[in-house]
């Protein structure tokens, strides 16, 4: 999966599931957009979705310091390449 992919995916998952259609990909979205713990937990089903595997909890930690979209995107990328 490219980056160009993710990145794509990923903006899908923000307008389809959060209402957030077009972000800034390096706006702060818990301040910009309202986004949430929920929300956070919500957005990382949807990575193991998309990566086609389920997240350790240790990974699912990792993800917990993300704030912008280019982050959300650098944290799938990683997570794709350490499950090839």
């Amino acid at each position: 999966m490219t980056r160009e992919e993710i990145q794509s995916e990923i903006l899908k998952i923000f307008k389809v599931e959060f209402e957030i259609e077009n972000p800034p990909l390096d706006d702060n979205l818990r301040e910009e957009h309202d986004f949430d713990s929920i929300d956070a937990v919500q957005l990382l089903s949807k990575i193991e979705i998309l990566l086609g595997s389920e997240l350790t909890m240790e990974k699912k930690k990792q993800a917990m310091d993300i704030r912008t979209i280019n982050e959300v995107c650098d944290y799938v990328e990683r997570m794709a390449k350490a499950k090839s």
